[in-house]
């Protein structure tokens, strides 16, 4: 069995699929593992680092494509990369798969068997692979670190001989991960934070890292299967607005981390919410690959609208590439021991609802739901 993984080549990506801790676990069970030289630089990992986990390092990616039985990627691969799978191989990457269905229509005709990362089954058997949740806790902490570096006030109170200066208010939507791990951290800043979610039953988890819980009268409770939040009607967006308003107008930051998986973001910040903020304001985006919970919010661009900072990065997770990289790869083992038996060979069973949850091609065919 050899496991394979090339070099990331989409434009700002510096993660790589596979670190020295998770290759040597598999040299040590016997697997042949190769990594394109170059491949984790940009996380920190060397050459030599692979080298002496028992990893090859070898040129050309392409090539690692060809030779492996399991190519393991970070994001989707090009056309050209997806050509150069070989037929019956594996490919382990966060495809995309529901928003690009063409990559595995492509992936389906190379006779690529492929999973995508980012359909895991949230059930507590396959938490050691949540690549969302592990990658969304690192997006969450960087929001905050942004929004305190962007701000042009403390985020703690502060007592000083020139008086008392008091502490930032920061708002955040959405408590899934990245949403509690943006309160966690702007509440070791020192601000005073509060956090709204459609789903109730966060509450307690919000309360239990010290921010006030936003509580809207008349809106149900819009948990979906999984755990995820369902999309709300349109009256109950318009009811949710008007009554964040208020809550927003007096925030110095507002931090937006809601998603629905497989459908473009809601928008939860409106134009007019934006303008009632105060000049010298700043909004952290995180939803801003998927069109944005902040009308205003342009992806990659900070958008500069009455004096309010609108932030929309892309691709947060790459700014902290060491870490990301060590947990990515950490979910993918995961999928690895489901996937591969103890003599080292693929072992494919459809009736393992992860298995099957999270394979979107096989044998020529789109197994995609």
């Amino acid at each position: 069995m050899k496991i394979g993984a090339p070099k990331e080549t989409a434009h700002g990506e510096t993660r790589v699929a596979l670190v020295p801790e998770t290759a040597h676990r598999l040299a040590r069970a016997g697997r042949s593992v190769i990594v394109q030289a170059g491949a984790g630089v940009a996380a920190g990992f060397p050459d030599k680092a692979f080298v002496d986990a028992g990893a090859q390092t070898v040129a050309d990616g392409m090539a690692v494509s060809a030779e492996a039985d399991i190519v393991i990627r970070v994001g989707r691969p090009s056309d050209a990369e997806v050509t150069s799978l070989r037929s019956g191989s594996v490919l382990v990457a966060m495809l995309g798969a529901r928003s690009d269905p063409a990559v595995v229509k492509a992936l389906a005709s190379q006779g690529v068997t492929a999973f995508a990362m980012e359909l895991v089954p949230r059930i507590a058997r396959a938490q050691k692979l949540d690549v969302l949740s592990s990658q969304a806790s690192i997006a969450g902490y960087k929001a905050a670190l942004m929004a305190a570096n962007s701000l042009g006030k403390y985020f703690p109170m502060l007592m000083t001989a020139a008086g008392t200066i008091p502490p930032s208010k920061v708002v955040v939507l959405g408590a899934g991960v990245a949403g509690l791990q943006a309160i966690a951290t702007a509440r070791r800043l020192g601000a005073v934070v509060e956090a709204y979610d459609v789903r109730p039953a966060v509450k307690e988890q919000v309360q239990s890292l010290g921010a006030k819980f936003i509580e809207i009268p008349q809106v149900a409770g819009a948990e979906a299967a999984g755990g995820y939040a369902r999309e709300q009607t349109v009256e109950e967006q318009a009811k949710q607005r008007e009554l964040l308003t208020k809550h927003i107008s007096e925030a110095d930051v507002v931090i937006t981390t809601a998603a629905v998986p497989g459908r473009k973001a809601p928008v939860l910040v409106t134009e007019e919410m934006v303008d009632a903020m105060k000049p010298g304001s700043v909004i952290i985006d995180l939803a801003a690959e998927t069109g944005g919970n902040v009308a205003v919010t342009r992806a990659g661009q900070v958008v500069i609208r009455g004096g309010v900072a609108v932030h929309g990065p892309v691709n947060l997770p790459a700014t902290m590439p060491w870490h990301a990289s060590q947990l990515y790869s950490r979910n993918v083992m995961g999928l690895l021991d489901l996937i591969i038996d103890k003599e080292g060979n693929l072992k494919l069973d459809f009736n393992d609802e992860v298995v099957a949850g999270m394979c979107v091609s096989h044998a020529g065919e789109v197994k995609l739901k």
